[in-house]
């Protein structure tokens, strides 16, 4: 039992507070703002909680930013239980709670966008937890973590909460240069203890072998040597070891008493796949009363549900499954479902839940196995080794603090697959946090609008990336010195020689002098000249007048989207004046859908023929559009608009039921997903067109299409 002096009163945990709790709660009491980058799983919540109470002991207001929604949702709930719904609220895309609470929980892009709109919620602020802080080396939304931390008013203090990476000293400078007074934490020991473990057939045996990773600290030699006796009898047309099945592997598990496990296959369809099959098997995984227990956890989640709607969703296999303690969980899910699996995993109630690494971001759920199906996943181009940083992410939730004494994580063997491989992932500890972060065209246009041209480009020099670049720069500039005196010498030699060789070498060294110096350049250029050549493009598609935003600079500052631009332009040329709402919203969901990975591209449905010639029209904004990206920035960069949903969302909008919309190979998740992108954008343009009637019909189609499962979920009824 520990129960630190906080400066939000007394907060007693029922264990003792770790070493590196203790050090970031000292810090939050003398007002520092801290980093702590710890493993998943070892209490990094405990310190968020901490100044959320510092905060509230103050008379200041906290703001809890996270990754995405359904962390967000998680932790409004958490925080709800702790300090009660008058207290806490919620802003996300979806839901707005009590915004006005002393505690809001929100995703970091509702804070960036509050802070370039300098909202009047700032001003009592006192202290900002960002969750997940390592996403800011996401390629796309990386960016937004930096702006936050760059642009938030001074008096605020962060609590940043990052996995285990190896350059926190690096980011805490970074930090500190911006924000003042702050202070690393790490902690790389795990709670609970991890065995890695590599499981296989054996074709000379009946049950499942499971062969310790590491012997101590090293690897283990056993492993080694079945890597070489694979490769022999592989070469000599036999074959000893052979990849487990999945049922098997659960019930290897469920004897050793290693269950409950999260088992993780890079794929929706083998999630399903491994669901069904295991929940027929046979295997006894529940008790009448865990049964019980589930049908009373589920209830709430589907609860709004009507019965067409459970038809069109395959309520009733998924219902089969889940009582019988088996559950995938993957994004083309209904919301619903995974939350309703999320609440029963946490009590204990599932034992195998078969996912996607969709389920590594965050979520509570820990369990006290771990297994990989495979090393490698499909990357858009091909097969890749798992990162060591997404090992150690996917692997963090083996071991249950306060459950389990020990953690699981196995691998399951697979014909290409090299112990070595495994030991190396295992073994890593140097996960390199880098910065994604590049301008945008609506970073560029909020910047002008705030700041001189000295001052905006000094923002850019504030960045991670720049202050990354940086310390590269003065190693660079080292390189460079000492290539350019050995490139004296060698000229000298060759002049007194005169011979090939001499030669050779002075060439080589030529060359090696030229590369450095361009690296050197392009990494002290780089940012500035990205939100140059940005600028360039808004000057001559007509949205600055000068360093002033024109009229449509003004709309695009209030776009915060990937095409943010292109939906700009399309908004400013009328392109949805006059639409009715169904056409609106399949006109929206042409800017914001993206085909999966893989997908076969499909020719667009038009359901009415204006909306086709309104589609026409986009298609020709892009082009143009394109052809001067590609003139001052040497490439495209606004992605091309889908139709392959417009269909689909005009359906919606129009009041369809949902067994009449889903269709193909479109998932319940990933219908509720693009629905909730298209109202998403709509928002937005219901907040910036000029059009009264195309701001009236915007939000009218948000309000449309926010029904039904797209609504449906706890917080929903409860909120």
């Amino acid at each position: 039992m520990n129960s630190p002096g906080a400066a939000g009163g007394e907060l007693t945990y029922p264990f003792e507070l770790d070493r590196f709790q203790r050090e970031a709660i000292e810090a939050i009491d003398r007002g520092c703002s801290v980093l702590v980058a710890a493993p998943t799983g070892a209490g990094k919540t405990v310190v968020a909680e901490h100044a959320v109470r510092a905060a509230l002991a103050g008379g200041k207001r906290a703001f809890y930013t996270a990754p995405i929604k359904a962390l967000s949702n998680q932790k409004y709930a958490d925080l709800v239980l702790e300090h009660g719904g008058e207290v806490v609220g919620l802003l996300t895309g979806d839901n707005a709670i009590n915004p006005s609470a002393p505690v809001v929980v929100m995703t970091t892009e509702v804070l960036r966008n509050m802070i370039y709109a300098d909202s009047p919620d700032l001003g009592d602020l006192g202290w900002v937890i960002l969750d997940e802080v390592h996403y800011l080396q996401d390629p796309y939304r990386g960016p937004v973590w930096e702006e936050v931390i760059i642009h938030a008013p001074p008096a605020v203090r962060f609590v940043c909460l990052s996995a285990t990476v190896s350059n926190v000293a690096e980011i805490c400078a970074w930090i500190g240069e911006l924000r003042g007074s702050v202070q690393a934490v790490t902690e790389t020991q795990r709670p609970v203890s991890l065995d890695s473990l590599v499981c296989f057939g054996d074709n000379e045996r009946t049950n499942l072998r499971f062969l310790p990773v590491f012997v101590g600290d090293r690897p283990n030699p056993e492993g080694e040597r079945r890597d070489r006796d694979r490769r022999r009898r592989r070469g000599s047309g036999g074959r000893r070891w052979r990849a487990p099945e999945r049922t098997t592997v659960i019930a290897a598990l469920a004897r050793r008493r290693m269950l409950p496990a999260i088992y993780f296959i890079f794929s929706r369809a083998g999630c399903d796949d491994a669901a069904r099959t295991l929940a027929g098997a046979g295997l006894e995984l529940t008790s009448p009363a865990e049964r019980d227990l589930i049908g009373q956890t589920v209830e709430p989640y589907v609860a709004s549900l009507g019965r067409s709607d459970r038809r069109a969703v395959g309520y009733e296999a998924w219902s089969a499954q889940i009582l019988n303690g088996v559950a995938a969980h993957h994004a083309g899910m209904l919301p619903p479902f995974k939350e309703a699996t999320e609440a029963c995993f946490r009590r204990g109630l599932i034992k195998a839940v078969f996912a996607t690494e969709t389920l590594s971001l965050g979520i509570n759920m820990p369990a006290r196995t771990v297994v990989i199906e495979r090393l490698t996943k499909f990357s858009g181009e091909g097969h890749e080794l798992l990162t060591p940083l997404s090992y150690t992410q996917l692997t963090g939730r083996a071991g249950r603090r306060g459950i389990d004494d020990q953690g699981y994580a196995v691998v399951l063997w697979a014909p290409r697959l090299r112990f070595g491989d495994v030991a190396g992932l295992a073994g890593n500890r140097t996960f390199t946090l880098l910065s994604a972060f590049r301008p945008t065209y609506n970073m560029v246009v909020n910047l002008i609008a705030r700041l001189s041209p000295e001052e905006a480009r000094s923002v850019l020099g504030r960045s991670l990336a720049q202050y990354q670049a940086d310390r590269e720069v003065v190693v660079l500039e080292r390189q460079l010195q000492e290539g350019r005196r050995s490139l004296a010498e060698l000229n000298a030699a060759a002049r007194r020689r005169g011979s090939a060789d001499a030669q050779r070498r002075l060439r080589r060294a030529a060359r090696r002098v030229e590369d450095l110096r361009n690296k050197l350049q392009t990494k002290k250029d780089t940012l500035a000249t990205e939100f140059d050549e940005l600028t360039e493009v808004l000057r001559r598609r007509g949205h600055l007048d000068g360093w002033e935003l024109a009229p449509s600079g003004r709309v695009l500052a209030g776009i915060y989207h990937e095409s943010d631009l292109l939906i700009t332009e399309a908004v400013m040329a009328g392109h949805f004046d006059g639409l009715n709402e169904p056409s609106c919203a399949a006109l929206l969901a042409c800017c914001t859908y993206e085909p999966r990975g893989g997908d076969v591209p499909v020719e667009p449905h038009w359901p009415a023929a204006p909306l086709r010639r309104r589609w026409e029209r986009l298609s020709e904004t892009h082009g143009s559009l394109a052809a001067t990206e590609a003139a001052c920035l040497g490439r495209p960069r606004t992605r091309t608009p889908d139709g392959g949903f417009a269909a689909a969302a005009y359906a919606w909008a129009n009041g369809i039921p949902l067994a009449g919309v889903l269709e193909g190979d479109t998932t319940p998740g990933d219908f509720v997903r693009n629905v909730k992108l298209v109202c998403d954008l709509a928002r937005q343009v219901a907040r910036t067109a000029p059009e009264s009637a195309t701001r009236a019909a915007a939000a009218a189609v948000a309000d449309a299409m926010f029904r039904g499962v797209v609504a449906s979920s706890v917080l929903d009824t409860a909120g």
